[in-house]
């Protein structure tokens, strides 16, 4: 039988399963770092985005409930009943930014690619989508946003082969490209 052991990284499974708790963190520094070790443990391509995948069909079995729950207690508040209207006012006005008209499935699947998934699903809610096709939405947008950061950072390690520092650009970038973007697009719009 053949053993698919790298020498020095242990048993695969545990590979995965160290990529996969990375692809868990809810935050995207998850991604470049799980990117990375998959690349490092010699965990292929079509698996890390399964366990990508996976961990997103997670995060929507968790989340869900919970969203659920904080819907259904601002039905009761009105304190939080105006906040979830107030917030279903800024879901729609997210969409719009990408579509010219309301929270149609492009538009849900930018929201999600744009800010995240639990957004994503959020405003797919809020538009009156379902578990599945709401959560569809937002996995699809957060698929793509996995697909731009691991290109991005396996990209970016082939030139600089440290990945501390290829890890600290994808981040700086995370973080400051949506700002920039933000900024360019108010000034487009005031000159307008």
């Amino acid at each position: 039988m053949l053993s698919t052991h790298i020498p020095g990284f242990g048993h695969p499974e545990s590979a995965t399963l160290s990529v996969m708790k990375l692809f868990l963190i809810p935050v995207g520094g998850g991604i470049p770092a799980g990117v990375l070790l998959a690349q490092a443990k010699g965990v292929a391509w079509p698996l890390t985005a399964a366990l990508y995948l996976v961990s997103d069909i997670v995060l929507a079995l968790v989340f869900e409930p919970v969203l659920r729950l904080l819907a259904w207690v601002a039905g009761k508040v009105p304190v939080l009943a105006r906040f979830g209207a107030a917030m279903k006012s800024v879901s729609s006005r997210s969409a719009a930014h990408f579509s010219g008209t309301g929270a149609g499935p492009l538009a849900l699947v930018m929201v999600a690619f744009g800010v995240d998934p639990m957004t994503g699903r959020a405003a797919a809610l809020a538009a009156g989508h379902g578990f599945v096709a709401g959560w569809a939405f937002a996995i699809a947008g957060d698929m793509l946003y996995f697909a731009v950061i691991a290109v991005t950072t396996l990209r970016l390690n082939s030139y600089f082969r440290d990945p501390n520092i290829t890890m600290l650009i994808v981040l700086g970038a995370m973080f400051l490209v949506p700002i920039l973007v933000r900024r360019f697009r108010t000034a487009k719009t005031v000159s307008d």
